[in-house]
């Protein structure tokens, strides 16, 4: 199992993407290429459970963690999850320290939390390794929350003092759409939410996290107090591939009229 809570935790910066297409093939891809943690989406993206297994065995051949965006914060959806050896989840739509509190509950054992013990899954080694997972999962999962409403942003210190909450992870195009910006991510109110989620983030001692379209955002990303950062996704790779493929082609085309 490889664990990302305790860089996280300190500051240190890690650089993941996201996985859309429910692919094994994208998702050794993308481990081999160096990312710290890699995301597979299950709000979003194409895959499913089974999916998600391949995705997972693919990571496990590289040096990233694997990092599961779960579709809701309920808590049978983190169980399956992390039973199927998850080094972590990412919590979508967290508006309340209430619901951060319900993620944090989801992700541990008793006394701590509410997961089930199960002691043949894969997270287990099926059985052969279920005494030491037990004995760190708790403290060695991590746990990211989603800040994407005016209303998480209006409650993010509290959120960001939760006990168990690591990453304050902005959704930035929900976040926009939220604050009735769509998809303007210089916005003056955009860039004010996103410095909150930092400073709150920082006063925590948590890490602040962020999904990026382009590696030029980085930069100012990372000077702004950004650490936990994903930039881009493997179906928009792939489909910029094809489209800059094909389109090499049009000059030898026939003029269409």
């Amino acid at each position: 199992m490889k664990y990302l809570r305790q860089r996280a935790l300190r500051g240190e910066l890690l650089a993941g993407t996201w996985l859309n297409l429910g692919s094994s093939l994208t998702a050794e891809m993308a481990g081999r290429a160096g990312f710290d943690w890699v995301l597979v989406d299950m709000e979003h993206g194409a895959g499913d459970q089974h999916s998600l297994v391949h995705q997972l065995q693919a990571l496990d051949t590289t040096n990233a963690a694997s990092i599961v965006r779960i579709a809701w914060n309920e808590a049978p959806r983190f169980k399956r999850v992390l039973d199927q050896g998850a080094s972590g989840i990412m919590v979508p739509y967290v508006n309340t320290a209430e619901a951060a509190r319900q993620a944090v509950a989801a992700m541990r054992y008793p006394p701590q939390g509410i997961r089930g013990v199960a002691r043949s899954n894969r997270a287990a080694g099926f059985g052969q390794d279920f005494a030491a997972y037990f004995a760190e999962a708790n403290e060695n999962l991590l746990t990211v929350v989603q800040i994407e409403t005016t209303e998480a942003i209006a409650n993010v210190e509290e959120i960001a003092a939760v006990e168990g909450v690591d990453v304050l992870f902005v959704g930035p195009l929900d976040l926009s759409v939220s604050l009735g910006i769509p998809g303007q991510s210089t916005h003056p109110e955009f860039r004010a939410a996103t410095r909150r989620v930092v400073d709150a983030a920082r006063k925590a001692g948590k890490a602040a996290g962020i999904l990026l379209g382009s590696a030029e955002q980085i930069a100012p990303t990372v000077e702004e107090g950004f650490t936990f950062i994903a930039v881009g996704s493997d179906g928009v790779m792939v489909a910029q591939g094809m489209n800059a493929l094909a389109a090499a082609f049009a000059d030898f085309r026939p003029n269409k009229i």
